[in-house]
């Protein structure tokens, strides 16, 4: 398998941008960050004039092509390439959008070295001689199914990341309810902070940290409701708090509702629409994952809509 380039931005010194220094031009013109400078300033191709490596403070000519190497020098940062189930809905030199699978965590952590989504692509990129490395953008619970975007180098996920709880970036979840929302379209505006002598449990509190949850019932089928719901804020499980708190939790939630493995063996919860500008080109992107059989099969397939 041939090896890919690394991921490099280039730029044309034009008469306007003659004469000023690189550091400039990097910052100002390509959008680089100061820590990302850092991360590439010292690679022998990080930053060249005509390929030649220069410093930061030199001055561009005219006509000279100024280039800044975008991927990590050691891209596993410590995740192991594993083999392992994906569902990649977009991918470029810069992010991939992948449909994760509930049970799937993002990052390795304890217990889990070698079975996570980072493991995954890391095998993906390795096996289609991609030098990319993994840097996630935002999470998801393990037991949350849907969309993700992962970003390929530092750059990109800077960028991205810039983008969460603005109108750049909308996420989109569809849950399936025990019960429903006391309104059809409403907001839960509630604080969340964590419950007293639990390392993973939330709550609703007065002094915990400000979150509001936009909500859309779609269908309300018999005893369950299917919701649609885009966050405002970015809470540690604040859909599954936000709709335990007003009495309609998430079927399956053995954390905030009620267990019941033989209806779902996991909080129903999917990350269903996925919206953001691209850090590259600034190209609008939109995609969207249909609900996976295991929440569709709570919902008749006729009342939904």
């Amino acid at each position: 398998m041939p090896q890919l380039l690394p991921r490099r931005l280039e730029l044309i010194i034009t008469p306007e941008l003659a004469g000023l220094e690189v550091n400039t031009l990097l910052r100002r013109r390509l959008g680089l960050s100061g820590t990302v400078l850092r991360r590439i300033k010292w690679l022998e191709d990080g930053i060249t004039l005509d390929g030649v490596r220069v410093h930061v403070r030199v001055r561009a000519s005219e006509g000279q092509t100024l280039s800044v190497r975008l991927t990590d020098p050691s891209p596993t940062s410590g995740v192991v390439p594993t083999e392992g189930p994906l569902d990649i809905v977009y991918e470029d030199a810069d992010l991939v959008v992948v449909n994760k699978a509930s049970g799937v965590l993002i990052h390795p952590g304890h217990g889990h070295f070698d079975d996570t989504l980072g493991n995954y692509l890391m095998w993906h990129y390795r096996q289609a001689g991609d030098p990319s490395g993994f840097h996630p953008v935002h999470r998801l619970d393990k037991g949350t199914s849907g969309l993700v975007v992962v970003a390929k180098h530092a750059h990109a996920q800077e960028k991205l990341k810039n983008q969460l709880h603005t109108g750049d970036f909308r996420r989109v979840y569809l849950a399936v309810c025990d019960g429903a929302p006391p309104e059809p379209v409403g907001v839960v505006d509630a604080p969340i902070g964590p419950v007293d002598g639990s390392l993973t449990a939330r709550e609703v509190r007065p002094d915990g940290r400000p979150a509001r949850t936009h909500y859309r019932v779609v269908q309300v089928c018999g005893p369950r409701s299917l919701v649609e719901l885009e966050l405002e804020t970015g809470r540690t499980h604040q859909i599954r708090v936000h709709m335990a708190h007003i009495g309609c939790p998430l079927t399956g939630d053995f954390l905030y509702g009620t267990e019941n493995r033989a209806l779902i063996a996991r909080p129903a919860l999917h990350s269903a629409y996925l919206e953001l500008v691209h850090p590259i080109t600034g190209e609008r992107l939109a995609f969207s994952a249909p609900l996976p059989d295991d929440m569709a099969a709570l919902i008749p397939e006729e009342d939904i809509s």
